[in-house]
């Protein structure tokens, strides 16, 4: 990143988890950090949490629920919703409000609960540091990121993708195009532009899933926090609020 000016250099993907942790273990190159926005949420509902009597300090909470499997988290997270009242059957963290995210604990439609399940271990495991809530090696930062929340600002409530095929339209076809449009013109909040080959602009249109297009607003997020970094911005690391250290943040989500 120079200038205001984001550029992507190439597109990964990882088949396994396996092949993402050896990611994760690269060393970062020499007198660089490198800093990595990831789509999924890095901390539970603190209501939650107390309503369950886990730890309140996030590495043990964090311990317990990686040592639950996904179908004893999902009857756990269920019996807390059935109690619940229709219209307030999730926990919220308070990073939800402004980002307008899925709430953590939610285990379908996005499956969010599992994403934490599966990339937070790996984090750990690869000892990267999360600004306000662990520290790791010094020169790889994790950022809780979310696609969603840049794409809204450019496409308002237009889908822009699907996983389903035959849902993958024209209608969100332009949607892409339009998100793309304004990266290239810095026409966010962010105020950063994305800079991309002919052949990197046609993989993220054409990927119809929105995989590849997701990635990469993670990473002008992650760029952005970079920015506010190096700025020395008046708000916390990597332009982070103040926040719950066992909830997490939703990297540039307005603090209320």
């Amino acid at each position: 990143m120079q200038r205001g000016l984001v550029k992507l250099d190439r597109l990964e993907k990882f088949v396994t988890l396996d092949a993402f942790l050896n990611f994760l273990n690269a060393p970062a190159p020499s007198g660089k950090r490198c800093v990595g926005g990831f789509d999924l949420p890095f901390g539970l509902p603190r209501e939650w949490v107390e309503h369950m009597q886990w730890p309140l300090t996030w590495p043990e909470c964090m311990d317990r629920y990686a040592a639950h499997s996904r179908e004893e988290l999902r009857q756990l997270f269920k019996q807390f919703c059935d109690s619940r009242p229709a219209g307030s059957k999730f926990a919220h963290r308070a990073t939800d409000l402004p980002a307008g995210s899925s709430p953590s604990m939610k285990w379908v439609n996005p499956p969010v609960a599992w994403m934490m399940h599966a990339g937070v271990p790996l984090l750990r495991a690869a000892h990267w540091t999360l600004p306000g809530m662990c520290e790791g090696h010094p020169d790889r930062v994790a950022l809780e990121a979310y696609p969603g929340l840049l794409a809204r600002e450019i496409v308002k409530q237009r889908s822009y993708k699907s996983d389903d095929k035959s849902k993958q339209t024209p209608d969100r076809w332009m949607a892409r195009k339009d998100i793309l449009h304004a990266l290239d013109l810095g026409q966010t909040k962010l105020g950063l532009r994305l800079k991309l080959s002919a052949a990197q602009h046609d993989t993220l249109l054409l990927d119809g899933s929105g995989d590849s297009l997701d990635a990469v607003l993670c990473m002008v997020q992650a760029a952005w926090a970079q920015q506010q970094q190096e700025a020395g911005a008046s708000k916390g690391p990597y332009g982070l609020p103040k926040f719950d250290p066992l909830e997490g943040w939703i990297v540039s989500a307005s603090s209320l």
